[in-house]
């Protein structure tokens, strides 16, 4: 496997990185409130950024991702991908490409998912178009979207415009993502694609991943900040930074956070390469839940007293390193998915989202190393100087 950025991957992440350094600033964050920032969201969409998604893959969504998890900025940009882009672009019908893709690669359509709604989804109606009844609980970025991707039980993916939902009821989550409550009683929507049996998986996949690079950008920034503050408070005559106590707790954050990162990118890299990509997937979120809430606990004490100010930038990394710990499942809920998913790898065992292992999966003894890409060294690019 090989991590390094292509030159357009590599072109969109330093230009990810300029539009959010400049316009994701913390007294612009504070000024935003808990909605989602219009004018950084069209800045973004004017660089042509949620477009270059299909172009750069999954891989490169994560790269960007992390950019925007530095600042914590709000903007529906990881679920508008994973759940709009992606899911249209490998799943839609040529219609449904056609008429959803113009408007979510200019970021005038915005999309998001109703994951996880498995279970609680109940479908009605035809085969092509049908009626949804149900209840799902803090929808991200549901307040700005058009259409929302929304799982029935039986695991089928469906298109609903939120417009025709019965309701969509604000709700605060922890970090300001412009949740709210999706309630639907009989509404009209429309199946994605041809109703696939592995598109579930798919999307679910795509969306554990960005959503692990988007905690692994969370953390780095939290680790910078602590960095910072520790190199120029003081504490008996000397920059806290200097003592080993603070060294060791920094440390421990810079290896959870390259961890983080690293299995998210390993997920990334074999979904674009088209191998089966639920394991890893899996592997990167536990990681993002169970390390990323230690990484911004850990900036938040580092910064003393400070780290309680609930004006201070740290904490805005603390509530979203929290929120998406919840988000993605928890890590005991993930590690028990994780678990089933390798102790019965025949495609009827499997968990909800989890399809079949491929033939090329690490797990059958029968692959050959030397044509493997699991057998290939590892490279990692280059994390950008990252304080340790």
């Amino acid at each position: 496997m090989d991590f390094t950025p292509t030159e357009e991957q590599r072109a969109a992440r330093e230009l990810a990185a300029r539009v959010f350094a400049d316009l994701a600033t913390h007294e612009r964050l504070r000024s935003v409130g808990t909605g989602t920032d219009a004018g950084l969201w069209r800045a973004l969409c004017a660089a042509g950024l949620p477009g270059a998604v299909e172009e750069v893959g999954l891989l490169g969504l994560v790269l960007l991702l992390e950019e925007q998890g530095r600042r914590t900025a709000q903007v529906p940009f990881a679920a508008s991908c994973a759940y709009g882009i992606l899911a249209v672009s490998r799943h839609g019908t040529e219609e449904q490409r056609a008429r959803l893709l113009p408007g979510l690669r200019a970021g005038t359509t915005v999309m998001t998912g109703a994951f996880p709604g498995t279970g609680t989804i109940a479908p009605g109606g035809g085969a092509g178009g049908g009626r949804l009844s149900g209840v799902v609980d803090g929808v991200p970025w549901l307040r700005d979207a058009d259409h929302v991707l929304v799982p029935d039980r039986d695991r089928t993916l469906w298109l609903v415009r939120t417009e025709d939902a019965a309701a969509v009821e604000a709700v605060e989550l922890t970090a300001p993502w412009a949740a709210a409550r999706l309630v639907l009683d009989g509404t009209p929507a429309e199946r994605l694609g041809t109703g696939g049996p592995g598109a579930h998986g798919d999307v679910l996949a795509a969306a554990r991943t960005a959503f692990a690079g988007l905690q692994a950008g969370v953390c780095a920034g939290s680790l910078a900040r602590a960095v910072e503050h520790t190199s120029v408070r003081e504490q008996f005559g000397r920059p806290l930074s200097t003592h080993q106590a603070v060294q060791l707790r920094a440390a421990e954050a810079h290896m959870d956070t390259e961890a983080i990162r690293v299995t998210a990118y390993e997920a990334a890299w074999r979904f674009d390469a088209g191998l089966d990509a639920a394991g890893a997937a899996l592997t990167a979120a536990w990681w993002a839940s169970e390390a990323g809430k230690r990484v911004v606990h850990t900036g938040q004490h580092l910064h003393g007293g400070a780290g309680a100010d609930l004006d201070h930038p740290v904490h805005r990394h603390f509530l979203w390193g929290r929120q998406l710990d919840a988000y993605l499942g928890c890590g005991t809920e993930l590690l028990a998915e994780l678990g089933d998913l390798l102790a019965e790898p025949s495609a009827a065992a499997l968990p909800p989202g989890g399809p079949a292992p491929s033939a090329r999966s690490s797990v059958d003894p029968s692959v050959d190393p030397s044509v493997d890409p699991l057998a290939a060294p590892l490279t990692v690019p280059s994390t950008r100087g990252e304080p340790a």
